[in-house]
């Protein structure tokens, strides 16, 4: 049954790999697809280290409101950089800061203790990237010319970042960077089908283009982190606890369903926001699914792991408990 109701029971060793690892260094921009990734408890390495802030009003800055910030393009490169990259059309002009600055160059830079993420929660802290290669300001003026707004890059700094408990996990104790809210976010493949096939029902209705009868869902409108293929729709539903690569590697909990706002309908290759998709099918099929927020439709599993390790494209997922 669509939307993880049935009665499922473990899914034996060598069904279930990961299929992609997609991790995000500045929090909302694009993605980047790798064949391995360490993790800590605090998610996968690089991902969301980074964030940009509205640079008035001291708040992170999302595609949720911006949606063209999915088309600011980092990469790493080989000397452990960060570079940024801009659409060509934009003129603006790309450039690269430390993936991972030093101490050394944290003492140049300004940090600013409390930075908003979400008005009810407590503020978090972050770098100003203010400088590199000798020019002042230049990252920020970059993505304030791009963005159209003043704006500042931000690099997470060293106070830990409570995340909430849930309903499942009351007594969770866990720290984040600058995802949403947890960890790590798993996904698997056939769950986006399920999404492109209910969504073929509904095609012509309630302002859903005629062109979704064949354009695809990219599973990268979720901004999952793990891919998983294998296990069937939504299987990851019904999954409590996973290890993937040894069954003795750490145990990753999924600690919640995802709840999904309307940051899944900015296409990623265009920055432009659907105004139905996929939003309204998800609304049809799959709410209900999170006790405690049982309006809102959920795709993928928050997750958090219970220590170090790596995961690598092709790994076998352990499924150890089944909710």
């Amino acid at each position: 049954m669509l939307g993880g109701q049935s009665e499922r029971v473990s899914p034996p060793p060598g069904h279930v790999s990961v299929s992609k690892i997609l991790i995000h260094p500045i929090k909302s921009c694009r993605g980047i697809s790798v064949h391995r990734a360490k993790y800590t408890p605090e998610g996968l390495e690089n991902d969301r280290l980074w964030c940009i802030i509205d640079a008035v009003k001291l708040t992170v800055i999302t595609a949720r409101e911006l949606p063209k910030m999915v088309l600011i393009t980092p990469s790493i490169g080989s000397d452990g950089s960060l570079q940024v990259k801009f659409p060509d059309e934009s003129g603006c002009e790309e450039f690269s800061v430390p993936l991972k600055p030093t101490e050394d160059i944290l003492k140049t830079w300004s940090i600013l203790p409390k930075i908003t993420l979400w008005p009810t929660h407590d503020p978090l802290d972050g770098y100003i990237c203010e400088s590199i290669d000798g020019i002042k300001d230049k990252p920020s003026s970059g993505l304030s010319d791009f963005l159209g707004k003043p704006v500042h890059l931000l690099y997470k700094g060293p106070q830990p970042r409570t995340i909430d408990s849930t309903a499942s996990f009351p007594t969770l104790n866990a720290t984040a960077k600058y995802q949403d809210m947890y960890p790590l976010l798993v996904l698997s493949e056939e769950s986006t089908v399920a999404v492109e096939n209910e969504l073929r029902n509904y095609v012509g209705t309630q302002g859903i283009d005629e062109r979704w009868k064949t354009d695809n869902v990219p599973i990268e409108r979720f901004r999952p982190n793990i891919i998983v293929k294998g296990g069937g729709p939504f299987a990851e539903d019904d999954w409590e606890e996973i290890t993937i690569g040894a069954e003795d590697a750490s145990l990753i909990t999924l600690v919640s369903k995802c709840t999904r706002c309307l940051l899944p309908n900015v296409n990623p290759e265009t920055g432009e926001r659907d105004n139905a998709v996929p939003y309204k099918v998800l609304m049809k099929f799959r709410t209900g699914l999170d006790p405690t927020h049982k309006m809102k439709p959920c795709v993928g599993c928050n997750a958090v792991p219970s220590g170090d390790g790596t995961v690598k494209v092709g790994d076998w997922v352990y499924v150890k408990k089944m909710i």
